[in-house]
């Protein structure tokens, strides 16, 4: 390659964008695109196996289309002898080598790696231009300008002005579809069996992907995950099928059942489609607008394809923006003071909690878990034992394909464990047995008794629920959504109250002592 380019183009693995901010007045004649496969960014939490054989197989496919493209882009692989293990590293390296006039690089997604960006213009011999992520549909500004001034930062009054900003699902007077913002309580029903599920498109690896997967194989066996059977998309094509897949065979349905759980079924109606929006290799606004277009053509109804592009214009958006407003120690927060280590099953999926088992089993095998099995199953049981909230958020930064800390943090450490004390979440969700019961099939293949709060078969979240309450009552107790549940914990019988909270405890007790559970 010729010394003295025009531009380096750092391109990341969240990246994988034809799009990209970066790229747009660059000239392939006289640009150098850098992809970078580093030890630093599988290892600085124990990712996934699967997680990282996805993002690496993706990178290589995405470097062979900018070729195709016209691109010249320069591909450092994990396993080059000379690779030094880090963004930075490699871009000093390819700085030696290209002697760029200057370096132009899209935003990283995540406060480390913007803040190693902020340093470079100091390191490199030449002009080094950050350029903010244009792939979201509020930018940092907007936000931060939607956030001034209010005391209570709410995703539905931030989702109003997203689908304002965007047309989607707005009449012809400006009004949303249906005279509602928000379908959410048509979207809780419990699934059956005798439904007709579809399943997520399935693809082979290719040549290059098993040269993938037998890399993540050999340097990485010590992290969680299975690799058998690994079926992403890591290509923008198949990517494409996947999402159309979605919207022709899915989608309908999706709405109804969107927070339902059935044992040996990880995926029902889901989209399956955030590694691939998370990573790049799909376009947001492009698939809220064919979800839209399915509603609008009467193949998909409203409550369905509400809920969907919420997920996507509403609580993505939002949670990026919480974690840019918020600065980078924002993970560190912990309103409730919880310090209890996460028990070993997380790595396992080894516990009589059928619940538990089968979402974290699921997590393990595939990298995925839907929303309310993330929220309401394994994060509920983490907040009920009084977990830490770094702890929990590095676990699930760890074990999802999707998962980046922008989008993580807020979701896990805001949302699941209330550790920013109600600045994302009006109360913490905090739930019984009953919920999961009502929601799912789990309860009927345990060996707990999900209607016995007390003894040695009661469900342990139903002890476990009203011991939350009673510890936390300092900090949760003025929570107005929270009121009903301590009027009732005021009205119980003292021996009741004292029973709960000791079954409580002796499960605690076991747990802490790494009995199974």
């Amino acid at each position: 390659m010729e010394r003295g380019i025009d531009t380096l183009i750092p391109v990341l693995g969240d990246q994988l964008s034809f799009g990209l901010s970066a790229l747009k007045d660059a000239d392939p004649k006289t640009s150098v695109i850098l992809m970078m496969e580093v030890d630093e960014e599988a290892t600085y939490v124990r990712h996934h196996v699967r997680k990282i054989a996805f993002l690496f197989a993706a990178m290589r496919h995405h470097a062979e289309a900018l070729r195709a493209a016209g691109w010249t882009v320069d591909y450092i692989a994990l396993d080059d002898p000379a690779n030094a293990g880090s963004f930075t590293g490699e871009l000093a390296r390819a700085a030696e080598r290209h002697a760029p006039k200057r370096i132009v690089a899209t935003e990283g997604g995540e406060w480390r790696v913007r803040q190693a960006q902020d340093q470079w213009a100091d390191k490199f011999g030449c002009a080094v231009e950050i350029r903010e992520d244009d792939r979201f549909i509020a930018d940092h500004a907007d936000f931060d300008a939607w956030a001034e001034g209010r005391k209570q930062l709410r995703m539905e009054f931030f989702y109003r002005e997203m689908r304002r900003k965007t047309g989607l699902l707005l009449d012809a007077d400006g009004k949303p579809e249906g005279g509602e913002w928000n379908y959410d309580k048509e979207n809780r029903k419990p699934a059956t069996r005798d439904l007709l599920m579809p399943r997520p498109l399935s693809f082979a690896p290719d040549a290059g992907t098993k040269a993938v997967l037998s890399l993540v194989a050999d340097r990485f066996s010590d992290h969680p995950g299975r690799l058998d059977g690994f079926d992403f998309a890591v290509t923008r094509a198949d990517a494409l099928a996947q999402q159309a897949h979605f919207i022709r065979h899915a989608l309908p349905r999706f709405g109804d059942y969107q927070d339902a759980m059935l044992t040996g079924e990880p995926f029902l109606w889901h989209s399956i489609l955030s590694p691939y929006l998370n990573c790049g290799l799909l376009d947001p606004l492009a698939l809220c607008r064919l979800a839209e277009a399915e509603y609008v053509e009467g193949r998909a109804p409203l409550n369905a394809v509400e809920g969907f592009i919420r997920q996507i214009i509403g609580w993505r958006e939002y949670v990026r923006g919480i974690y840019w407003r918020e600065g980078p120690d924002y993970t560190a927060r912990n309103f409730l003071d919880a310090k209890r280590p996460l028990p070993p099953f997380y790595w396992t999926g080894e516990t009589d909690m059928h619940c538990l088992s089968q979402a974290i089993g699921q997590t393990l095998d595939f990298a995925y878990a839907h929303h309310i099995q993330r929220l309401m199953v394994t994060g509920n049981f983490a907040l009920l034992i009084g977990a830490d909230p770094a702890d929990v958020q590095r676990w699930y930064l760890e074990v999802y394909a999707d998962a980046y800390e922008w989008v993580e943090a807020p979701n896990t450490l805001g949302m699941s464990q209330f550790g920013d004390g109600g600045l994302l979440a009006s109360k913490p969700y905090a739930a019984s047995g009953a919920y999961i019961d009502r929601m799912s099939d789990y309860c009927g293949h345990c060996r707990y008794d999900v209607k016995q709060r007390t003894g040695p078969k009661a469900c342990p979240y139903n002890a476990l629920y009203w011991d939350f309450l009673d510890r936390n009552e300092d900090k949760l107790g003025k929570n107005q959504r929270l009121a009903m549940p301590y009027r009732n914990w005021a009205k119980m019988k003292d021996d009741d109250k004292r029973a709960l909270k000791a079954q409580a405890a002796h499960f605690l007790k076991r747990l802490d002592a790494g009995e199974r559970v």
